[in-house]
């Protein structure tokens, strides 16, 4: 890993993709196919290593992916 810790956890680049899913959760949301879990997921553009996190401010995602 470099000194810095900065970059993807598993290469080290600085370039990420951003995109989102939706989720069923369990009882009756799962029973009706309603999808009411939302994440964006994070991903490498050199390796494809990717990360999921709940959905919030996407700024905030990123610093948290890239340390």
């Amino acid at each position: 890993m470099k000194d810095d810790d900065r970059g993807c956890p598993k290469c080290g680049h600085e370039e990420t993709e951003m995109d989102e899913i939706s989720t069923t959760g369990s009882g009756l949301s799962r029973i009706f196919d309603i999808q009411n879990r939302r994440f964006v997921v994070v991903s490498c553009t050199n390796c494809g290593y990717s990360e999921l996190y709940r959905s919030q401010s996407s700024g905030e995602i990123v610093d948290l992916f890239l340390g």
